[in-house]
């Protein structure tokens, strides 16, 4: 079936036809499809990109940033290339709580990424966008980030939902380039992701969580989703849309952020995330790989600033990558990175303005390094190597380690406000919710969802 891997329903255009009638994909054109190169992360530079734009006629702007740091240290040793942080993760927006798993195939045309939906009150349910092979990742944005609005809920069973309402504006969904899929369709639902309205594609969406945000306030414009979305690509290209007709335009790219006197100080060797700031101004993270420094910038009338927080002392002369940042509730939320094996560090902080910052205790992880990360109204967890898995509250609280976490060939954790952590554990076609109970806690099966894999339809 090659691009779509997915059927189109009976007398249902899909998606990839809708963006060849508008003439979205024709816009993209050869020169923003070819040649690309996965934006950098953690230990990945940039030294090897061609240096080739999202499109023809992206301007590179004029940044004036820095790194925050501790005091001024000398370039920390090279560490070994760090392993990337998967994009399986979970979010409390659009009214529910929402996660996106790989299933199928443990790589390859037959391992395809679904989304799934728990309403306030119900069970999971898959809502994976129909019409678009998802081989290469599902990355999630919502303009209002917050948690479960009490909607009702279903039946385990693939394809059934809950019959609540989605509070809070759409969710919008953009799908990484994978086997013949050239750009990331971005599509967008506002009822529980019963329906999806497709919006104009970007050109390639970086691989990475946070590769992909929206802009805080109500939906306007005629636009696909009508929110304002900022993105990361794969060639390192920052661009954004206008609510209006939701089409992409540049804004910066890395290589221009790298070349501002206060980036080359922290030596930034490549983004990993971008967002916006509750009063909707935009963020950058990105990797430092001088000592002591924590690669946020933000953005006021199209000038960059520092807006990244002070590592405590303990920490100060380590490399720190930004591993996530992404708003959570009416706030921004980080999760830091310090060092590496077998000295690993992970901090949270969170903001309300997008310049100061409270952080976390330090989490001495040791030599297990981050897997993937959620946020949610409980807070932030994170999955480690081996069985490890840590959650923290919220500012003020201190890291609680879970039990060890339960089998699958991924395990994602969810944290709704208003209900217990769960964890989502995916093998094959079987994904099954496990509930964290008691004190100290244990697993306790909750859910199975049977998933519909189409083996083959990618190939």
């Amino acid at each position: 079936m090659g691009l779509l891997g997915r059927m189109s329903s009976p007398g249902r255009m899909d998606p990839l036809g809708r963006m060849k009638s508008m003439g979205w994909v024709g816009r993209l054109g050869d020169e923003g499809r070819e040649g690309r190169l996965r934006a950098a992360r953690g230990g990945r530079g940039m030294a090897a990109r061609g240096g080739r734009g999202m499109a023809a006629g992206l301007g590179l702007a004029l940044l004036a940033g820095g790194c925050g740091s501790v005091a001024s240290q000398p370039a920390a040793p090279s560490p070994a290339v760090p392993a990337p942080l998967s994009l399986s993760t979970s979010t409390d927006a659009a009214g529910a709580t929402w996660a996106t798993v790989p299933m199928g195939a443990a790589s390859g045309a037959d391992e395809f990424w679904e989304l799934f939906v728990l309403p306030g009150g119900g069970q999971w349910s898959l809502r994976t966008p129909p019409d678009i092979a998802t081989n290469g990742a599902i990355v999630l944005a919502a303009p209002d980030a917050a948690g479960p609005a009490g909607a009702s809920g279903s039946s385990g069973t693939a394809g059934a939902g809950g019959t609540g309402q989605a509070g809070g504006g759409p969710l919008v969904a953009g799908v990484r380039p994978s086997l013949d899929l050239a750009f990331s369709p971005i599509t967008s639902t506002s009822d529980l992701g019963r329906s999806w309205t497709v919006s104009p594609p970007q050109s390639g969406l970086a691989d990475v969580p946070d590769a992909l945000a929206a802009a805080p306030g109500a939906p306007g414009g005629s636009g696909g989703s009508g929110v304002r979305l900022i993105g990361l690509g794969q060639d390192g290209a920052v661009s954004v849309t206008g609510a209006a007709d939701g089409t992409w335009g540049p804004l910066t790219t890395e290589r221009a952020l790298a070349s501002a006197p206060a980036a080359r100080d922290c030596d930034l060797t490549g983004l990993t995330a971008v967002a916006y700031t509750p009063a909707g101004s935009p963020l950058l993270a990105g990797t430092c790989g001088r000592g002591g420094r924590v690669g946020v910038f933000g953005e006021t009338g199209g000038t960059w600033h520092l807006a990244a927080p002070a590592l405590p002392a303990s920490l100060g002369g380590q490399a720190v990558r930004v591993l996530r940042l992404s708003r959570s509730g009416h706030q921004d939320v980080a999760l830091l990175e310090a060092g590496a094996a077998p000295s690993i560090s992970l901090l949270a902080a969170w903001s309300s303005d997008g310049e100061h910052w409270r952080l976390s205790p330090v989490l001495r992880a040791g030599g297990s390094a981050a897997v993937s990360a959620s946020f949610g109204d409980g807070g932030v967890g994170a999955v480690l190597a081996g069985d490890r898995a840590e959650t923290i509250s919220g500012p003020g609280s201190s890291w609680r380690r879970l039990p060890a976490r339960p089998a699958g060939r991924t395990v994602t954790l969810t944290l709704p406000g208003a209900g217990p952590i769960e964890a989502l554990a995916a093998s094959a076609g079987t994904l099954t919710v496990w509930r964290l109970t008691g004190d100290p806690g244990a697993w306790v099966k909750a859910q199975s969802v049977k998933v519909p894999i189409q083996y083959g339809s990618s190939s």
